[in-house]
């Protein structure tokens, strides 16, 4: 494309591109614009309603107009403008058939998707990409290229023409009317798909000079803003929905970039990959994967070695008899994840201008590859970060999603960073709550917190808002979540009951601010508290489960913030749990942890446990219950030889019928103990055996050994000594 243009310099140039973005070209020539970037048109008020035009480093339209705007040469697009475009989309939306109906969508026209693949498919490819590396960009044969592919859409279209749409129609009539204009100073040229070319001939700009303006004239509008956003390769591939997408985009740009030595570069490239994820790839393999290329090339019959080339040699010399090489390979190389950047003059909303001057001042970068990041909170670099990741979650943009942190310190906080191209969208989308991402955050978690559907919601969302430091917005969800509380049902206080104990333990530790939140959580202890006998009254198996589960989320919560009020109304509700119509899991669940409180001596325990084995209980209900008993650690048992004697009595004396009933269950509640405690158990279990066994020893017989075990011990027995 350059050298085309170099040979023959227009005095003016046209892109197949939005007419109303040519606000935006001068923009694609600046420094610090580096590709992938798309343009990017939305419909005024609804970002989600959006197009993209992805340009790369080696896109045809991007090198032209970088050509064009060097050398100060006029530059425009020429096609429909995006405002018509997304009108036009809109009216489709409205319009679309059912899909149910498989008779009311056409089949997809396999030669107006991608006409160069059916050529590829004659040569003898499965894969037009191959075709065209091995006829185009391998051999390089410059501005012939352009001639015959011109020549070959001329036929097909020619032959028949029914495949272009009459959309494709309208924007064709719209880029000769563009042409004709800028004819008007002088000579054009223009790049396009290969589709339009037939089109955009002289001859036809003659023949359809009287009817293309009324085939663009009066077609609807909408009001619409224009951008240039960050882009990546993973968006330019074919698998990622671009219709104009190629499988290899990582390539193309080595190819682009590298005039000589494509070969060379191409592998040591991938074997310093390979070796940075711990794969053998020494110089040496290098070396015999270029030779292996360029011998392959020589036999196809191609000027230099291909991807193909590159590929299978790979596979040979680096991948033996595995995938994984060519897997890394595919992804960070043949695809290459790279993220463009847009410099700070481009137009954007408020929001995202805002936002870029954040992760300057935080020095944060957006790329599209995953990393890690570990923050400490003590640092105001790494509060700061923690809250800008809050926040951008609350408005629906998960940059940095939130990992395990090694260590149990809550002044540290783990995250994992990856940037992808829809996210810009996203920002552009929560504009509509503030132009900083101060008021955004705050607006957006007050309109969440109006529509929390339950207090367990309203909870998570006080946590987050507390995270994120925006006390406006954590003192109204605080007064929601007060206000909710009187009409919420048990087990929407016990989830609430979790976040909120978090936030009054550590609120002080991570600098969220300094309100206290123990009145409130002590007013939602009490009134789950109350209503915690009826709710565990008469429950089936898995009601009975998901209560359990609830219960010890609550538990945990009352025993994290230590407060002696809250933790006195608890105590109650666990002892009145402990009481006949109580589900047994909810009964065996209290007496556990009114024992692990230390409110339950040992001798009540092992009544209480007597009574649940007494006999004629239900084998099921007996489980049940010591489902809730063990439960997650199994101290009871282990540290109460008389309770486990008990278990073990009540498990031996079942009759086979109830003992298969019971086993299932039984093994369930054991399962949850770690392999150590199990093992604990089990010793303990033999002992009980071994006990039983102790009581019949027959004492002469062991006394006949001790005269053995004296002399090899060297002990010499007085005369006359009986032993």
């Amino acid at each position: 494309m350059a050298r085309a243009l170099e040979a023959h310099p227009p005095a003016t140039l046209l892109i197949e591109g939005p007419v109303d973005a040519d606000a935006l070209l001068p923009f694609l020539n600046e420094p610090a614009m580096t590709p992938p970037v798309a343009v990017m048109a939305h419909v005024q008020g609804h970002p989600e309603r959006s197009v993209f035009y992805p340009l790369a480093e080696f896109s045809p339209e991007y090198v032209a107009i970088r050509w064009a705007l060097s050398r100060g040469v006029p530059v425009a697009f020429m096609d429909l403008p995006a405002s018509v475009t997304l009108a036009h989309k809109e009216e489709a939306a409205e319009a679309e058939p059912d899909a149910t109906d498989p008779t009311s969508t056409p089949p997809e026209d396999a030669v107006r998707a991608d006409p160069l693949a059916l050529l590829a498919q004659a040569a003898g490819y499965s894969d037009f990409e191959r075709w065209w590396d091995a006829l185009v960009e391998s051999r390089g044969d410059g501005e012939a290229v352009f001639a015959a592919i011109a020549e070959v859409m001329a036929a097909v279209r020619e032959a028949e023409d029914g495949h272009t749409s009459a959309r494709d129609l309208i924007r064709e009539a719209q880029m000769r009317q563009t042409i004709r204009a800028a004819l008007k100073g002088g000579s054009v040229a223009v790049v396009c798909g290969a589709w339009h070319a037939p089109a955009l001939t002289p001859e036809v700009l003659a023949r359809e000079a009287k009817a293309d303006p009324a085939r663009v004239k009066g077609l609807p509008k909408t009001k619409v803003a224009l951008t240039i956003t960050p882009w990546t390769h993973g968006r330019l591939t074919q698998a990622s929905g671009y219709g104009a997408g190629v499988a290899s985009p990582g390539w193309y740009a080595h190819l682009y970039a590298t005039p000589s030595q494509v070969s060379e570069r191409w592998l040591t490239r991938s074997a310093r990959l390979l070796r940075a994820r711990g794969l053998d790839a020494s110089s040496a393999q290098v070396i015999d994967a270029v030779r292996l290329a360029d011998a392959l090339a020589t036999l196809r019959g191609r000027h230099l070695a291909g991807l193909d080339e590159l590929t299978d040699a790979t596979r040979a010399v680096f991948a033996w008899d595995s995938d994984t090489p060519l897997r890394l390979l595919s992804e960070e190389l043949f695809v290459g994840e790279a993220l463009g950047s847009v410099p700070a003059g481009v137009p954007a909303v408020p929001l995202e201008q805002d936002l870029a001057a954040t992760l300057a001042r935080l020095r944060l970068k957006r790329e599209a590859v995953t990393h890690d990041l570990t923050l400490d909170l003590r640092e105001d670099a790494g509060l700061s970060r923690s809250q800008l990741f809050h926040r951008l979650t609350l408005l629906g943009v998960p940059w940095a999603k939130e990992a395990a942190s090694r260590g149990t310190g809550t002044f540290k906080e783990a995250w994992t960073l990856r940037w992808e191209p829809e996210f810009s969208v996203r920002v552009v989308e929560a504009s509509r709550h503030g132009n900083t991402l101060v008021r955004a955050a705050n607006s957006a978690a007050v309109s969440a917190a109006r529509r929390a559907a339950d207090l367990g919601a309203l909870s998570d969302l006080l946590e987050v808002t507390r995270l994120s430091g925006l006390p406006g917005a954590a003192a109204f969800t605080l007064a929601r979540l007060d206000e909710r509380a009187a009409d919420a049902d048990t087990a929407a206080l016990l989830l609430a009951l979790p976040p909120l104990a978090r936030l009054a333990r550590y609120g002080d530790v991570r600098a969220r601010g300094d309100d206290d939140l123990r009145p409130v959580f002590r007013t939602l202890v009490a009134r789950a508290a109350a209503g915690l006998p009826n709710a565990a009254h008469g429950l089936g198996e898995e009601a009975a489960q998901t209560l359990h589960r609830q219960l010890a989320g609550a538990d945990a919560a009352v025993r994290l913030l230590d407060d002696p009020e809250a933790s006195g109304q608890w105590v109650v509700a666990l002892h009145a749990l402990d009481a006949q119509g109580t589900a047994p899991l909810l009964r065996g669940d209290a007496v556990n942890r009114l024992r692990d409180r230390g409110l339950l001596d040992a001798a009540q325990v092992q009544v209480r446990l007597a009574a649940a084995l007494a006999p004629g209980a239900p084998p099921l209900d007996v489980a049940a219950w010591l489902g809730g008993f063990i439960g997650e650690d199994g101290q009871t048992l282990r540290h109460d030889p008389a309770a486990l004697a008990l278990l073990d009595t009540w498990v031996v004396g079942l009759d086979p019928d109830a003992y298969s009933e019971v086993l299932p269950p039984l093994r369930r509640s054991l399962s949850r103990l770690d392999p150590h405690a199990r093992r604990r158990l089990g010793e303990e279990l033999r002992g009980l055996e071994r006990t039983e066994q102790a009581a019949q020893v027959n004492g002469e017989l062991g006394a006949g050994v001790v005269p053995v075990v004296l002399r090899l011990l060297g002990v010499t027995l007085p005369a006359g000594d009986p032993l």
